[in-house]
């Protein structure tokens, strides 16, 4: 008897173990005969709300940080930097997240060679079409719009309108100019590239513009192979083209008697619409394709960087105060041009209520 028990194999319990990871109540067998229902139930206990709210946490995070890797990318290669000359004429800033901070946002009226504009610069030298300063870090936030007509002495070149700076020495005479009126530093160039500015707001889905009614045409309009915009007054979503074309508008023909003072109020209403939309869920969603088409569109002498401190600032400031330099009067100069008029006071009090901002 004792020989036949030493010939059977021996007997052995066998148990499988599980990961350490998880607890025995979350274990999913994978024995034959578990039921689905079985299955979902195990997964549904896996599943616990801090799970899933450390999921979503882990995608946010990853989906910013390539929205940050794209634009320092965009910054290093796309950006266009300025002129030696402009380094210059710039005050010594601090981080703009930080610390307050001046700049001067500056756009060409350049067109198109083949662009039938009314009274459009197709070459020679370009004038500012856009002159506004803003004021952002340190928890200050404040615009102040210039009107391109607005008269002042250049140096070298008498009484001109102070768009025609930028066309003699470029944007370092303009920031120069300017703070010689203002008497406020300027540590920050940034000048609108028009020609990548319709692909950054259609990267951002449009935007919702609100203003007065509008009828321009740009290039000629439609007819001559241009652009014709017709807004009605009111809020609209517009795209990238019709950002451009309420940017670049010099005749409102739905409002003939508009002055150069309106023309720079539908730009800061452009500009809140945009801040407004990077502020909202559905820019977040196409935050990559917005970080990598925002360099293009500007010149600036700020790096990747430091321009990622500005937009921060931005989007923690709220929408600024806005402010416009307030014509005093007119007067025609001696080529027959008309321009506007501001008093020292009018340009002292602009200043400090923008420095206030």
């Amino acid at each position: 008897m004792a020989a036949e028990h030493d010939d059977q194999p021996p007997q052995y319990t066998r148990y499988r173990a599980s990961p350490r990871l998880l607890r025995r109540r979350e274990r999913i067998s994978l024995a034959p005969g578990r039921t689905a229902g079985e299955l979902a139930a195990a997964w549904r206990r896996r599943l616990t709300p801090k799970r899933i709210a450390l999921g979503v946490l882990a995608l946010l995070v990853g989906w910013l940080a390539l929205s940050l890797l794209l634009f320092l990318i965009s910054s290093h290669f796309e950006r266009t930097s300025p002129p030696a000359d402009v380094a210059a004429a710039l005050d010594s800033a601090s981080f703009p997240l930080t610390s307050a901070n001046n700049i001067l946002v500056l756009g060409s009226d350049r067109r198109q060679k083949s662009s039938k504009e009314p009274h459009a610069n197709t070459s020679g030298p370009s004038r500012s079409d856009t002159i506004m300063l803003l004021r952002i870090g340190g928890g200050h936030a404040a615009r102040l719009s210039i009107p391109r007509d607005t008269l002042v002495e250049i140096p070298g070149h008498g009484r001109q309108k102070i768009n025609a700076a930028y066309a003699i020495g470029g944007a370092a005479l303009s920031i120069s100019v300017i703070k010689s009126y203002l008497s406020v530093p300027i540590n920050h160039l940034v000048e609108v590239n028009f020609e990548d500015f319709p692909k950054l707001i259609d990267a951002m889905g449009g935007v919702d513009y609100t203003g007065d009614c509008i009828i321009s045409r740009l290039n000629g309009g439609f007819r001559n192979g241009g652009y014709t915009l017709r807004l009605p007054k009111g809020t609209h979503h517009i795209d990238g083209k019709q950002a451009l074309a309420i940017a670049r508008t010099r005749e409102n023909l739905c409002r003939p008697g508009e002055s150069d003072l309106q023309r720079a109020e539908h730009q800061q209403a452009l500009f809140t619409a945009m801040k407004n939309r990077l502020l909202s869920f559905s820019s977040f969603i196409r935050l990559p394709w917005i970080a990598w088409n925002a360099p293009p569109t500007i010149i600036s002498d700020m790096s990747g960087e430091t321009l990622l401190g500005l937009f921060g600032s931005l989007a923690v400031a709220g929408t600024p105060a806005t402010h416009l330099l307030r014509p005093s009067g007119a007067e025609t100069l001696p080529d027959g041009e008309a321009g506007l008029t501001a008093s020292h006071a009018s340009w002292r009090a602009a200043a400090a209520q923008f420095m206030r901002g």
